[in-house]
């Protein structure tokens, strides 16, 4: 048999695969695109400004130089040294050998920090723009524009940005980015193995009760916890353990019953059997001996025709052999079968015959089999003294009702929608197997019909059958 715990840790790797390995990926794919978002923004925000100052500091230049030549390097000196944004970029101006001549924050570079922007304004239409790193490893973004100095002082004119401040401000935006996706993750983690947990839980221990029950075990029950469907699904559980238990008490009260009901005319039997052969020429006792042991044995073959009923409509072998049949026939006879038990038993049996009833369309025996089942409860149940009365009726809906009532120990409320159940029996203290009136139940129900049993406890109990009665035979 499987470890239960197994089962746990396929939910959760499923989960986990599932839930936590998409909602995974949907935030690393958000991560990159934020950071390629916030990368791409700030290198063209940086472009934008180099740019941006760039075509400012041209525009200067050209109106300087077309106004007074020969004022264009002090105007050139003068836009150095009032480079209003020193604090982000610097302005610098180069010779024509390639060495720097001036710079907006007042110190030569100590190297030669010249970058591909340089040789493609000197080499090229004049202007050059570069993103990169420098020999010393700064990251930087740059341009240079050639101007019209002709004493060569002055001949490129460059801006120069770091770029290092703006990388750690975009990685501190992606940590920060990063942080929140795995907060988030996290979030998700701890609420979802909290989901994950509350229906593991119920399930493992769902899982060990049905084990427990499948051993036979039926006292353990699970708590209902919550009220959703996992609650439900405990209570149900709990629910079919107490039928089950329900119906294996009522099982071995009907195994103990139907052995004691066996037991006892088979002791009769056995008894009267003995005392005959002990005393074959006392004819009074050999009479009455063959009277009680025919009497015991119809008994006995009823209760084994009842349980083969039993079985044959559990396994749904129980059939009707259909014909037209005279209910007022078959009703007297059931009646007059049990006149002579109610007067041994001192219990008046009152029979109200009528003169006709409609044809029924039915099984002859299986119908008189319910009669007899009814009546015979009727007096069972009642005591000396008592009164059972068999009534006939038409309903204005066309059917046929036979009302059988006592006036013996009746049904209490609690056991009353239990009554037609299989193997109950509301009385243990009188025989019966608890079979008879389910299978009764059965043939009114495969007849079209119905029984209805009507009880109060101490009062008596009322069994109502019903049968529709026959307009037009059905063709064979």
């Amino acid at each position: 048999m499987p470890r239960i715990r197994s089962n746990k840790a396929t939910i959760t790797r499923r989960w986990l695969i599932n839930n936590i390995g998409v909602i995974g990926i949907f935030l690393i794919t958000l991560l990159i695109a934020v950071s390629a978002f916030i990368n791409v923004y700030y290198s063209n925000s940086a472009s934008q400004y180099i740019t941006s100052r760039m075509s400012t500091v041209s525009g200067l230049l050209q109106q300087y130089y077309s106004d007074d030549p020969s004022e264009f390097s002090a105007q050139v000196r003068r836009i150095v040294e009032e480079w209003s944004d020193k604090n982000i970029s610097e302005l610098m101006t180069i010779r024509a050998d390639g060495t720097v001549s001036m710079t907006s924050s007042g110190f030569l570079p100590e190297t030669d920090l010249l970058t591909q922007d340089y040789y493609d304004a000197v080499s090229g239409d004049g202007t050059g723009f570069y993103r990169g790193k420098l020999s010393t490893g700064s990251r930087v973004i740059s341009a240079s524009l050639v101007t019209p100095d002709t004493t060569g002082e002055y001949s490129v004119i460059r801006i120069v940005s770091s770029l290092d401040k703006v990388y750690r401000r975009i990685n501190s935006y992606i940590i920060i980015c990063g942080a929140i996706c795995l907060g988030v993750l996290g979030l998700v983690l701890l609420s979802g193995m909290y989901f994950v947990k509350s229906i593991v839980l119920p399930v493992n221990q769902i899982s060990e009760t049905a084990v427990r029950y499948a051993k036979g075990d039926l006292s353990v029950r699970i708590p209902v916890k919550s009220d959703d469907e996992i609650g439900e699904l405990c209570a149900s559980i709990n629910k079919m353990a107490d039928e089950l238990s329900q119906a294996d008490q009522v099982k071995n009260e009907f195994i103990s019953s139907v052995s004691h009901e066996l037991r006892t005319p088979l002791t009769a039997i056995r008894g009267w059997a003995e005392t005959i052969s002990a005393m074959p020429d006392d004819t009074e006792t050999v009479s009455m001996g063959m009277r009680v042991i025919n009497s015991e044995t119809e008994r006995l073959s009823q209760m084994v025709e009842d349980l083969l009923d039993f079985s044959r409509m559990q396994g749904g072998k129980f059939t009707l052999n259909k014909t037209s049949v005279d209910i007022l026939a078959e009703l007297s006879d059931a009646v007059l079968i049990y006149q002579e038990k109610a007067k041994q038993e001192g219990i008046e049996l009152v029979y109200t015959e009528p003169s006709s009833l409609p044809i029924v369309y039915g099984d002859r025996n299986r119908l008189r089999q319910v009669f007899i089942n009814v009546i015979d409860n009727a007096l069972k149940y009642s005591d000396k003294g008592g009164l059972v009365t068999v009534q006939t009726s038409l309903t204005p809906d066309d059917r046929i009702e036979i009302d059988v009532t006592d006036n013996g120990c009746g049904i209490s409320s609690e056991d009353l929608p239990k009554i037609k159940t299989k193997f109950f029996r509301a009385n243990h203290i009188k025989r019966g197997s608890g079979i008879g009136l389910a299978v009764a139940d059965e043939i009114m129900t495969m007849h079209d019909g119905s029984l209805e049993v009507f009880s109060e406890q101490g009062v008596g109990t009322s069994v109502i059958i019903s049968l529709p009665i026959v307009k037009k035979m059905p063709a064979n």
